[in-house]
């Protein structure tokens, strides 16, 4: 396990009265707190706006100021959290170490220690033997496990997921999902996922986004400690649940 001084965890409470996009009013009275140190997901029907609340919390949405971040230290949120999005982002003509320590040479800090850390996270992540490669050697859930070492190497408090395992196979998918969750250990983790199973097996906390304009529902809190076992009686209640609270916001909508 390469070692990391982590980021003490983080507390963040994200508001919002409303926000609009081309006059269309997407959400409303949102209200969502991600405890410190723990996986919180979001749940909702296709085209609800997910990943706009992801990029809008990422910062990533420039001149949108609606969405209130307020962070349990006092200090604003921009700079402290990395995002990870459904497709690797990794550049197709640099190689798999270079990619990885991106984000440090962009900040002119790709010093040899940096790279230590990058060469150690990518022998956690499995892909100490490819480091050289270029991405298209690799298959797609290696390139998100380096994704994943990337976003690693950033070490922000605050880690935003936009459905990272959706595209790949389903062994594969829950390999990476107990990876993510032994590496993000500590982090302050919002994962945006279509999959009721994932979000149960990963998180402490659900959220479902339903509406238009769409509006947070009261979180399902879930006992126990990531990750569950598929077979765990009470992810699998959690899970029926889960599929009732989405096909009720389906219905609803207008």
């Amino acid at each position: 396990m390469p070692e990391i001084k982590p980021s003490p965890p983080i507390e963040v409470q994200v508001s919002a009265a409303e926000v609009s996009f081309g006059g269309w009013k997407l959400f409303e009275r949102l209200a969502l707190t991600l405890p410190a140190g723990q996986w919180t997901s979001l749940l909702g029907t296709s085209g609800v706006g997910k990943s706009t609340l992801l990029r809008l919390i990422a910062g990533l949405e420039p001149g949108r100021s609606e969405v209130h971040l307020q962070c349990t230290d006092g200090k604003p949120l921009a700079g402290r959290a990395a995002y990870m999005a459904q497709q690797d982002l990794l550049l197709p003509w640099l190689p798999i170490i270079d990619n990885v320590m991106l984000g440090a040479r962009l900040r002119g800090d790709a010093t040899g220690d940096t790279r230590s850390r990058a060469l150690a996270l990518l022998a956690a992540v499995g892909l100490e033997a490819n480091t050289g490669d270029i991405p298209a050697m690799l298959s797609g859930g290696m390139r998100q496990r380096a994704a994943l070492a990337r976003t690693l190497l950033e070490d922000r408090p605050v880690v935003l997921m936009d459905e990272p395992f959706s595209a790949l196979d389903s062994i594969t998918r829950i390999k990476l999902q107990e990876l993510s969750a032994r590496l993000l250990a500590g982090k302050t983790i919002l994962l945006v996922t279509h999959d009721p199973m994932e979000a149960l097996r990963l998180s402490h906390q659900i959220y479902v986004l339903a509406g238009r304009p769409a509006r947070l529902e009261n979180p399902m809190q879930l006992d126990g400690i990531p990750v569950r076992d598929l077979h765990d009686p009470s992810v699998l209640q959690g899970q029926a649940d889960l599929l009732q609270r989405l096909s009720d916001a389906e219905a609803a909508l207008p």
